[in-house]
């Protein structure tokens, strides 16, 4: 059993130090995740990983940290509490400049966040579709979020997820064409 889970069952039996003792055992992990995602973007990004660690953490609950069931939970909420200030920082983005038409992207781009960050339409094209996954295949949604907005690899988000690789791969394929088919049909 990890630190992490040792402490989140902490938190869980209501230890009121423990979220203190969190943040530093996950810190590191959190922030190189946020410092690959954030290295590819674009020069113009304002947004740092330390910022939006930051940001994720206190959106996760800062020290009044809530029941999380074990590691793979608290890290699926943090890439959640990640693509949803993406999200929103695209939204805020693309309204100040012209609210426009929102671009098709293709499937190999699926594999590349860093290409999309750079273009808030495709972003927020992809955010609307994963929405349309996860009401259809809530662990299949989980684990695009993992992989797409967390920065994990198809092997560290089939092990935070407790599912074999081979069923990874087969999910990642399937969730890729799922959103390309999404959206592509998607007449913006």
């Amino acid at each position: 059993m990890s630190d992490v889970t040792l402490m989140l069952q902490k938190i869980e039996r209501g230890d009121p130090h423990a979220a203190d003792q969190l943040l530093p055992l996950v810190y590191r992990e959190l922030r190189k995740l946020a410092a690959a995602k954030m290295g590819r973007e674009s020069a113009a990004q304002t947004l740092q990983p330390t910022a939006l660690v930051h940001e994720a953490w206190l959106r996760l609950g800062g020290e009044q940290q809530p029941n999380w069931q074990n590691r793979a939970h608290f890290f699926a909420a943090a890439a959640e509490a990640m693509r949803r200030i993406l999200i929103d920082r695209a939204r805020k983005r693309r309204a100040r400049r012209h609210g426009g038409d929102q671009v098709r992207v293709d499937a190999d781009e699926l594999d590349r966040v860093a290409d999309l960050d750079r273009n808030d339409d495709q972003l927020l094209a992809v955010h609307e579709a994963l929405d349309q996954l996860a009401a259809e295949d809530p662990k299949k949604a989980e684990f695009v979020k993992l992989r797409f907005f967390a920065g994990f690899t198809l092997e560290e988000a089939a092990h935070a997820l407790g599912i074999p690789e081979g069923t990874a791969k087969r999910w990642w394929t399937y969730s890729r064409a799922w959103l390309f088919r999404a959206i592509s049909a998607d007449p913006r």
